[in-house]
């Protein structure tokens, strides 16, 4: 399963920036004297990449797994602080080396051409000015990761983070949901002012990215920089519009049948989680041990090469699935490129959203398994549209075998139906959570007063019309930092949406015809990053559209479906 090492010792480890320099410098120096060594040179610098991107990756998932210990966040400090800038420096070098060489022009244009238009992208934005700025970057970054997961409330008599607190924004008790959500609130406005001051500073910095590499804002800068090649800013706000006039209503639809069967007068935000009829909070598994067990299972019915993907994966330890104090928050699946095993992270509480995140990030796995195969680093490396397509399709699909978690049919549709109705919500919030960067950026010097402005005008414009906020608005105006991507990786969050679209279109045709639909998703994820986007989703057999009479066409199926589950 491992990759073999070629050009770096088995037993190399990095201690100090002067490790790496041979490798780097052999990298620099070798001469290429035919299409033959251009070849074998691309392979070499392939490994290295690898090499560093696990490294790095390791210090990042155990800095995560314990965000208390020092130790842990100083070795990735260390490795961004003091490798990475010499690394940056050195991958300009080496894209300089591969366009100018004479016999670039004789590689396989269909193997090649995706992998070199990247290359053509970095070396354009590339600035040495940058490079200490993103080493600082990274390092504020994670800060909010720190402050996050730092988070705990008091309810009863135990200590929790804010991610179990939320379990009990399921409670069919009123007053329980209300004292939690206060709970919860209250204690994120306790550090609102530190993570307002945190993205000031990232604001400002990464503002100064954008100029040095000859962009007015950072918005600008980062669709390039993304490597959107296959779409505009245009077509952003096209997506932006067309979930505002196709998905928005469905979603208020869905606020007041809530309303209705529950019976009040006011729909309150502690009052969308819970059960409309009341029923107790759907509980799929006990703990992280459960939760794979059963999910290999849902992997195996899906395919069971799948399921042999994740029990790889729970054989060699790449999982961390329990909720902790002193964890970071979120989830995540890590591609590790020497390993070749992919990492899941994630901070499960047994709730019916931590069985969705558990498929959700096992699509990921499965991706990173089949696409593994592809040889350089550069074909691995996906474009979070073709990324989280793999993903997002794998919670619609594995949700036709979730009898395995629910052996209760009344659950068994709860569920479904919760997750779909998630699926409709969530595409308005990330068009709030993306025009909102937009306008962050596009405004980098307003003021925190400013910046709420913004964000309440952003939040009522795609937010529910039903639910009532009325006594809540200093938790309304903050509500956007809950949102790791705005800290950690900006303007990463509409692939999301461009991805759900595309995984509603694969379900739709598995419900069609599932083997055929299944040969297609799996053909289209082994391609990984080789082909462009709109080619890939066509190997899917699913179009890359954003417009309005495409996405009402998949709203008016996933209505269908919620139907049925009435």
């Amino acid at each position: 399963m491992k990759i073999k090492r070629n050009f770096i010792p088995e037993d190399f480890n990095i201690t100090s920036p002067e490790d790496i320099l041979p490798f780097l410098n052999d990298l620099k120096d070798r001469k290429i004297n035919s299409v033959k060594d251009l070849k074998k040179w691309w392979t070499d610098k392939s490994e290295t990449e690898a090499f560093l991107e696990e490294d790095m990756a390791w210090r990042y998932i155990k800095m995560t797994c314990n965000t208390e210990d020092e130790k842990l966040a100083d070795a990735f400090n260390f490795f961004v602080k003091d490798i990475e800038p010499l690394v940056s420096e050195y991958s300009d070098i080496f894209d300089g080396k591969l366009l100018e060489s004479p016999f670039v022009n004789e590689l396989d244009k269909e193997k090649y051409d995706i992998a070199l238009r990247k290359v053509k992208r970095s070396k354009e934005l590339f600035r040495k000015e940058n490079i200490p700025l993103f080493s600082e970057l990274q390092q504020k970054e994670r800060e909010f990761g720190s402050i996050s997961g730092a988070m705990t409330v008091t309810y009863g008599d135990e200590e929790m983070t804010l991610q179990k607190a939320g379990n009990y924004l399921k409670d069919t008790e009123r007053e329980v949901r209300k004292e939690i959500f206060e709970l919860i609130h209250e204690r994120r406005i306790k550090d609102a002012e530190k993570l307002d001051n945190l993205l000031s500073d990232l604001i400002e910095k990464r503002q100064k990215v954008a100029e040095n590499a000859g962009f007015d804002n950072y918005r600008d800068y980062m669709h390039k920089a993304l490597k959107r090649f296959d779409y505009s800013i245009d077509d952003v706000i096209t997506f932006h519009n067309s979930i505002k006039e196709t998905v928005l209503p469905l979603a208020n639809q869905i606020d007041e049948k809530r309303k209705q069967k529950l019976g009040y007068d006011i729909l309150r935000p502690y009052d969308t989680a819970v059960d409309p009829e009341l029923k107790p909070a759907l509980k799929p598994f006990s703990d992280g041990k459960e939760l794979i067990d059963k999910a290999i299972n849902v992997f195996n019915e899906v395919r069971p090469q799948y399921g042999a993907y994740l029990k790889i994966m729970k054989d060699n330890a790449y999982l961390d699935l329990n909720s902790r104090k002193g964890k970071a928050p979120g989830g995540y699946n890590y591609p590790l490129y020497e390993s070749n095993i992919p990492f899941i992270f994630m901070n499960a509480t047994g709730n019916q959203r931590d069985l969705e995140t558990m498929m959700h990030e096992g699509g990921h796995a499965v991706h990173s398994f089949l696409s593994s195969n592809l040889g350089l680093v550069d074909f691995k490396e996906l474009p979070s549209e073709v990324a989280e397509l793999a993903s997002m399709s794998m919670e619609l699909i594995s949700s036709e075998y979730w009898d395995i978690f629910y052996k209760n049919e009344d659950d068994l549709k709860r569920a479904k139906r919760t997750h779909l109705e998630g699926v409709l919500n969530v595409l308005p919030w990330i068009a709030t959570v993306d025009k909102f960067q937009h306008l962050l950026y596009l405004t980098p010097h307003h003021t925190a007063e400013e910046r709420k402005e913004l964000w309440v005008q952003t939040a009522q414009e795609f937010g529910s019309s039903v639910v009532d906020w009325s006594g809540y608005e200093k938790y309304y105006t903050k509500l956007w930092q809950k949102q790791m991507h705005i800290f950690e990786v900006p303007f990463y969050y509409i692939e999301y949406g461009i991805a759900q679209l595309g995984a509603i279109a694969i379900w739709r045709n598995f419900k069609q015809n599932p083997e055929k639909a299944l040969d297609n998703y799996e053909n289209a994820l082994k391609l990984g990053y080789s082909k462009p986007i709109p080619e890939i989703y066509k190997t899917a057999g699913i179009e890359f559209n954003f417009g309005k009479e495409y996405i009402a066409e998949l709203m008016d199926f996933v209505k269908s479906e919620l139907d049925k589950l009435q």
